[in-house]
């Protein structure tokens, strides 16, 4: 373990995601990643917990055997929902890493790699990506920002004076259920079948089929219009000059982002920028200074 009792800029860092693992060394005074360090693993995540938390410790351990710099900590970013601050899991009802509800990651992961438990940090997946464009992608040079993350949750924080906060806005009241079922990958999944009685797996398959684009640009105005008159309220609350929009169904940005941008003229809206590096980089950057006082700050919904 290359960990000195010294500071470096340097932090281990990792995005957690359903099917993978994404690590690098992070540099958190120019916020950006030694891609010499990328490390990307498959992950099963129906797997057993030895299986899943082995996998996890071998592709932290791969990304320091082959850097040369010493490292000051270990950030991940992790889906929810995870206890962040003892770094227990509480992931259950998802389909995925069922098998390690109620473990002690942060524990499993300190005598696995050899560092103290203190070193070892944690921060929600779509909040880490959030402040990973803040800091170094599309929000950079802005200091009141609201990101979002489209994908196979609804995911979204808000950043201003350098700190950020999970807003959770997926877990509010939308229609007849709540927002994370709506701006999804299982709304598309979902209301593609009520529309044509057929099945995609995924966004990327209904966009990908030429003989879907009518019926996709159809499905994609009607996500866009729920997706603005949900979003009013929170720009009305939190006020921000720009929002950021992450996550995969960001890469069919063309099929939404003008009438979002019709939607909210006064605002910047933009797309992510930096892709799976921005999670690492969000992550890492809980070793600042100023975040190791804010880190688990949360903004009331009714400022």
């Amino acid at each position: 373990m290359s960990i000195k009792n010294i500071y470096t800029p340097y932090i281990l860092s990792a995005d957690i995601g359903g099917s993978h693992l994404t690590a690098a060394i992070c540099d958190c005074k120019t916020n950006t990643v030694l891609e010499q360090s990328l490390v990307r693993v498959d992950i099963d995540s129906k797997g057993s917990a030895a299986d899943i938390l082995h996998a996890w410790s071998n592709a932290l351990d791969r990304v320091l055997q082959q850097s040369f710099v010493h490292i000051s900590g270990v950030a991940l970013a992790v889906p929810g929902p995870f206890d962040y601050d003892h770094g227990v899991s509480f992931i259950k009802g998802f389909d995925k890493y069922e098998s390690i509800y109620g473990v002690d990651v942060k524990n499993y992961l300190s005598n696995a790699l050899q560092i103290h438990g203190s070193l070892i940090k944690f921060r929600n997946d779509a909040e880490a990506t959030i402040l990973g464009e803040c800091i170094a992608g599309a929000g950079k040079g802005f200091n009141n920002l609201m990101g979002i993350t489209l994908g196979t949750g609804f995911g979204s924080a808000f950043f201003k004076d350098g700190l950020i906060s999970d807003l959770n806005l997926g877990a509010d009241p939308y229609k007849e259920s709540i927002a994370d079922d709506h701006f999804s990958t299982r709304w598309f999944v979902r209301r593609y079948r009520e529309v044509t009685g057929r099945s995609v797996c995924n966004v990327k398959e209904l966009v990908s089929n030429p003989d879907n684009r009518k019926l996709t640009r159809m499905i994609f105005e009607e996500f866009s219009d729920n997706l603005c008159a949900f979003l009013k309220g929170p720009v009305e609350r939190y006020e921000p000059e720009m929002i950021i929009i992450c996550g995969n169904i960001a890469r069919a940005g063309e099929l939404f982002l003008p009438l979002v941008k019709d939607r909210f003229k006064a605002l910047t809206i933009g797309l992510a920028q930096t892709g799976e590096l921005a999670a690492l980089t969000g992550a890492a950057a809980l070793f600042k200074p100023a975040e190791k006082a804010s880190a688990s700050n949360k903004i009331p919904k009714n400022i």
